[in-house]
């Protein structure tokens, strides 16, 4: 079951804001197709398992319906995406291998703080903002993490 993977935010003043569910691709597609109605809108994916097993799918109708969105995780954007905004999962990984070596040495789990990211990163994919006739500010530009021309 695909849910609470799309947040729409219609891009005016007010910035209305709708959140999208359903049990597969399909309703994915409707809630897609609904939100590029809207003029000056844009997707927020949220992470999800049910997002990393259908990326391909949410890439695509994305651009299919020329909406821009963002993406939890940089290799959305490797693969076709307009643009990731989330934590740098090396990071995250780094932090848990230390918590492992801790708890090996005699740590108690129950001792150890607990820890969230702190660590985010920024992709930017040009050529498929260019595909959706966006130009992206030169000050996210320099920001970003990455940036895929």
């Amino acid at each position: 079951m695909i849910k609470d993977v799309m947040v729409h935010l219609d891009g005016t003043a007010g910035d209305e804001v709708r959140l999208a569910a359903g049990n597969d691709i399909a309703d994915v597609e409707r809630a897609i197709e609904s939100f590029a109605r809207v003029p000056n809108g844009g997707l927020l994916v949220v992470p999800d398992a049910t997002i990393i097993a259908h990326r391909d799918p949410f890439i695509s109708l994305a651009a299919r319906y020329r909406l821009p969105a963002v993406y939890p995780w940089r290799y959305f954007v490797t693969a076709g995406a307009l643009m990731s905004y989330g934590i740098d999962n090396i990071d995250v990984l780094q932090k848990a291998a230390s918590y492992v070596d801790r708890i090996l040495r005699g740590a108690k789990p129950v001792d150890l703080p607990v820890q969230a990211p702190t660590k985010y990163e920024t992709a930017v994919n040009l050529k498929t903002a260019k595909a959706l006739g966006l130009t992206i500010p030169p000050t996210l530009l320099a920001t970003a993490d990455e940036v895929i021309e």
